[in-house]
């Protein structure tokens, strides 16, 4: 038998749209679920993410798809589902309470609010069960919902302390002097303290192409910083095109790497990301005379405009991280599907330069780098 669709099958937006046969009695963002949370005096389960987020994927999959942990979330909260591409403005407050409370941020963004939408306590993912050192999403639903019927006014003091610091996020206050060079070059030194001198950008995993830090260091050199700045720059982007981080084959940067060197990336293709590493690709190139960083920002724009272009002249936000039910699907190659499309002999030398082996890098099979 069928499952009844939810309150999010009229919904248009795509990601609203992939929920509305999970068991969770979810709402659109709106009066409605307000009044009834106010009515039943129940905390709020505010949960966003994007349709092309893998790890959106999984918490569906784990949480919002399992009968038993659906019903937790129905008895217990008036659970609300956001698109942050279609609502940036909610996904930006509600980001930024998390990051204050938490000192972390991300997506899927899973928020706890009072009746009348103030945050009292969030995260990002959480996992069915202990996992990766997060507390197990029952646990957390049980523990939130009994803290809010027992300790009401914590909750409260919580959210009210939470909302005030967003006030002061929203109104800063302005400091006398003006910026100078001095300033920029204060501020690049001290990024350039976490700078990853083996594998570019900064130390550390999971790695993103930070292209804030990239344009410091570019406007760092420009302002008389020292050639060290555009050196840091050019090598952070050499390698982030060497990486698996870039599709070698379809063009284009992934979101992120999950590990220090650039090569396992989470699959999806953003298209701020795009834009903003094309840019730097050819600041770079303009500062440097490197062709290969000119060729990788036509690459990106090719990408963009090959695969990213609505027919009606608009762009896609984004490219799934998972296709068919799986992470990676088109961007992963093992060594018989390289030999199948090139033959033997062409196979040996491109398997050679772009690191495919038997046994693969990633879960049997090949990120190419």
């Amino acid at each position: 038998m069928a499952r009844r669709g939810n309150r999010l099958a009229a919904e248009s937006s795509p990601y609203l749209r992939q929920h509305q046969f999970n068991p969770v009695d979810w709402y659109p963002w709106g009066a409605e679920a307000f009044e009834r949370a106010r009515a039943e005096n129940k905390p709020i389960l505010l949960s966003i993410g994007y349709s092309s987020c893998h790890w959106c994927h999984v918490m569906e999959r784990e949480s919002f798809e399992n009968e038993s942990i659906a019903r937790r979330m129905n008895e217990l909260f008036v659970n609300i589902k956001v698109d942050r591409e279609e609502r940036p403005d909610i996904d930006r407050i509600y980001m930024n309470a998390v990051q204050l409370m938490t000192g972390r941020g991300g997506w899927p963004l899973t928020v706890f609010l009072t009746p009348d939408g103030k945050p009292f306590y969030g995260g990002t993912y959480f996992p069915p069960e202990d996992r990766y050192g997060l507390p197990a999403f029952p646990r957390v639903l049980e523990a939130v919902a009994h803290a809010f019927r027992e300790r009401p006014e914590e909750a409260e003091g919580n959210g009210a302390r939470v909302l005030e610091a967003l006030r002061q996020l929203e109104s800063p206050r302005p400091v006398a002097g003006v910026l100078d060079r001095g300033a920029l070059l204060r501020a690049a030194e001290r990024v350039a303290r976490t700078y990853d001198a083996e594998n570019g950008g900064i130390a550390g995993a999971p790695k993103f192409p930070n292209v804030p830090v990239l344009e410091l260091f570019l406007r760092a050199w420009n302002a008389g910083g020292g050639d060290r700045y555009l050196a840091m720059a050019c090598h952070t982007l050499r390698k982030m095109a060497a990486g698996g981080i870039r599709d070698h084959l379809g063009g284009g940067f992934h979101r992120y790497a999950v590990d220090n060197r650039w090569l396992v990336p989470h699959f999806e293709k953003m298209l701020y990301d795009q834009a903003q590493l094309a840019r730097v690709y050819l600041d770079a190139f303009l500062a440097s005379g490197d062709q290969t960083l000119s060729a990788v920002a036509r690459e990106i724009l090719d990408y963009a405009v090959r695969e990213m272009r609505d027919p009606e002249g608009g762009f896609y936000s984004a490219q799934d991280a998972d296709s068919e039910g799986e992470e990676g699907r088109f961007f992963l190659w093992s060594a018989e599907e390289v030999r199948a499309a090139l033959g033997a002999a062409d196979a040996a030398l491109f398997c050679h330069c772009y690191g495919v082996s038997e046994h693969g890098n990633f879960e049997g099979k090949n990120i190419l780098h």
